[in-house]
C-alpha cells in the first residue's frame, strides 16, 4: 500500500443521513492495495470512493453502523425470491472496469432523480475508475439495454459493494436488490464470507434496504468487534 495522505480527521459538515446532525470523518488517501490489505480496512468500519478511505468520527454519535452478510448462511427471502422470479429477463455480469458514455449518462440520471446531485465526468472518473485496489464492475441488462451498473471492491475474503445505480425508469424492478442478490451469489461461488454493504443508518429510510439480507453482521465501534444481529 502507498499513502497519498495521513489519516486526517475532516471539518464537520450536515449529516445526510440524520437530520440537524453534523457528520465529521476520518479519511486518508492511499493506492496500491492488495487484497488483504483491503480485508483489513473492510474489517475495522472504512469505506472507500477511488483512493478516498473514510469512516466516521462524529462527535457523540455512532449512527453509522457497517454491515455485512455472512453470503456462507445467507437465505434469499420470500420478497427477495420474487424479485429473482420478476427479474428473469434480466442478464448480470461481472467484469473488469471500463467506463462509457452510456454508464456515465447512467449514473447522472439516477443521481438526479434520486438524489438530486450531478456530477461531472471527472468525479465521476474519480470516485470509480481509479482503483487503488482490486476492483469489479456489475452489470444488469436487458439484452442489450444497460439497466444498471455497480462497483465492487475484491477483498481476500470478501466482496465490498461500493455503489450501484439504476435507470430511474425500471425503480419498479427494484434493481438494487436484484444486484446485490446476484453479487451475493458471486461470493458464495467464490468461496468468499462475506460481502460488505457500506453504513447502515438507523432512522435513514434510503438506508432501510441494507437490514434485509440475512444473516449479517454489524460493526461495534466501541469494542471494535463484528456482532451478529436477530
Amino acid at each position: 500500500m502507498q499513502l497519498l495522505r495521513a489519516t486526517a480527521i475532516e471539518n464537520a459538515e450536515p449529516c445526510p443521513y440524520l437530520p440537524g446532525r453534523e457528520k465529521r470523518y476520518e479519511s486518508f488517501y492511499a493506492i496500491d492495495l492488495d487484497a488483504v490489505e483491503l480485508s483489513g480496512f473492510l474489517n475495522t468500519g472504512w469505506r472507500k470512493f477511488g483512493p478516498y478511505f473514510f469512516r466516521p468520527a462524529c462527535d457523540g454519535c455512532r449512527s453509522c453502523i457497517p454491515l455485512r452478510v455472512d453470503v456462507n448462511a445467507f437465505v434469499a427471502s420470500r420478497s427477495q425470491r420474487r424479485v429473482l422470479r420478476r427479474n428473469l429477463d434480466l442478464t448480470a455480469q461481472f467484469g473488469p472496469l471500463h467506463p462509457s458514455e452510456q454508464i456515465y449518462d447512467l449514473y447522472c440520471r439516477h443521481g438526479a432523480e434520486r438524489f438530486g446531485t450531478f456530477s461531472t465526468t471527472e468525479e465521476f472518473a474519480c470516485l470509480f475508475y481509479l482503483p487503488p485496489c482490486p476492483t469489479l464492475q456489475t452489470e444488469l441488462r436487458l439484452d442489450d439495454e444497460l439497466l444498471g451498473v455497480g462497483w465492487l471492491d475484491c477483498a481476500s475474503d470478501a466482496l465490498s459493494s461500493v455503489y450501484f445505480c439504476f435507470d430511474p425508469h425500471h425503480a419498479s424492478r427494484r434493481l438494487g436488490t436484484l444486484s446485490i442478490l446476484h453479487e451475493i451469489a458471486l461470493c458464495q461461488e467464490r468461496g468468499l464470507s462475506w460481502y460488505y454493504l457500506g453504513y447502515y443508518v438507523p432512522g435513514c429510510p434510503v438506508m432501510a434496504y441494507k437490514d434485509q439480507f440475512l444473516p449479517r453482521q454489524h460493526y461495534d465501534w466501541d469494542n471494535s468487534v463484528w456482532r451478529a444481529v436477530d
